[in-house]
Parts: C-alpha cells; sequence; structure tokens
C-alpha cells in the first residue's frame, strides 16, 4: 500500500499516436463512489442486452440502458435502443462529467457486469449516430476493471486499470484507429457498473 498515492496526469495522452486517451483519476470520495453503485444497480432500467450477429439474434448477460436529453435513437449491434429520460443522479453526474472534461454529453450508454466473467469483445465506437471524432467519457463504478486498447494496423497494445469512481476520456481520431475492449476475468466476482456519455448527432 502507498502512503503517499501517485498524482495522476489527467492531461497524459495514453495512446503513443493516432488519438487521445486521457484517464482523470477518481473523481470523488469513496463514501460517494458507494452511493452511486448502489443507487445505479437500483434505479436504471437495466435490461439484457442483444445484438444481431449473422443474422441470428444473440441475448447477453451483460445489462444495459440507454438515456438521454430526448427519446434519441442508436443503433449498435443491428438493434436499435431509444433514450430514456435522465434520472436525477445521471444527470449530477453528467454535470461533474462535463466540468471535470471540459466536454458536453446529451446522452448515456450504461453497462452493467455481473462478474468479472462478463466483457466486452474488441469493437470502436463509431456508430453513425454518434458525433464524428466526439469525446466519449466513460466513468466506472464498482470492480476494478482492466480495460485495453488495441491500434488497428500496429495491433500495438495499451492497458489502463479502471478504478471505483474514475473517469477515463476518449477523443479525436481514437475510435477511427483505435479498438478496446473490457477483457473477461474469473478473479473478480463482484459487479461494474460503466457510464459512457457520448453526443448523439440529430
Amino acid at each position: 500500500m502507498e502512503l503517499f498515492p501517485k498524482e495522476i496526469d489527467k492531461n497524459k495522452n495514453w495512446l503513443p499516436y493516432d488519438g487521445a486517451v486521457n484517464y482523470h483519476g477518481k473523481l470523488m470520495s469513496l463514501e460517494e463512489a458507494n452511493f452511486y453503485l448502489k443507487n445505479l444497480l437500483d434505479t436504471i432500467d437495466w435490461k439484457n442486452d442483444e445484438a444481431v450477429i449473422f443474422g441470428k439474434k444473440i441475448i447477453t448477460k451483460r445489462k444495459v440502458a440507454w438515456y438521454g436529453d430526448k427519446p434519441f435513437e442508436y443503433t449498435y449491434s443491428n438493434t436499435k435502443k431509444r433514450a430514456l429520460p435522465w434520472t436525477p443522479e445521471l444527470l449530477k453526474l453528467k454535470e461533474l462529467i462535463e466540468e471535470e472534461s471540459g466536454e458536453t454529453f446529451n446522452s448515456c450508454l450504461l453497462n452493467l457486469y455481473h462478474t468479472g466473467e462478463e466483457g466486452m469483445a474488441w469493437h470502436s465506437d463509431g456508430e453513425t449516430d454518434l458525433k464524428k471524432n466526439g469525446a466519449i467519457g466513460s466513468v466506472s463504478f464498482g470492480a476494478e476493471r482492466k480495460f485495453a486498447f488495441k491500434h488497428k494496423e500496429s495491433k500495438e497494445k495499451v492497458d489502463l486499470v479502471l478504478e471505483h469512481g474514475s473517469l477515463l476520456v476518449m477523443k479525436g481520431t481514437t475510435q477511427t484507429y483505435w479498438l478496446h475492449r473490457l477483457p473477461p476475468t474469473k478473479r473478480i466476482s463482484s459487479p461494474r457498473v460503466n457510464l459512457t456519455f457520448r453526443t448523439i448527432v440529430e
């Protein structure tokens, strides 16, 4: 255990080229992070995620929810979602993330991973509904998990550990040139809730 934790440089770009990823570390106290984790688990309208792959409908163990300024429609993995109105807690988190990152967002896709065995395969968030090269603010609550990036051409990889109550911001051409994933692990049995604040273009 470190007596004096290393100061996190939120201006550091974790990608060597072709994009920008800034890790801001923990944005709140442990008590606040615990409050948000419990609130999100209890109040969000969680649904099992669906994807259509090679014409076949797949239901995932991971659960998702979609919230926004308006009932935006958002299509990914060949399924369409309609945004629900913000909860008071989501709005507070949105304001906190906007203030911290200097970005603005109008929607949020939430993911619930019940244990470490649930993860996310390599992908990039390049859906046409999203603002091109727009920032994505990723907030994590619950289990600390490794988060990985892989360059689409060079295959170079970058790994980070996302802490309880922390913020990661992906921006610029990150989605064009890099894939990211949440690798599964059998070592973690507690849940993780991830909020990805985005901008939908109307």
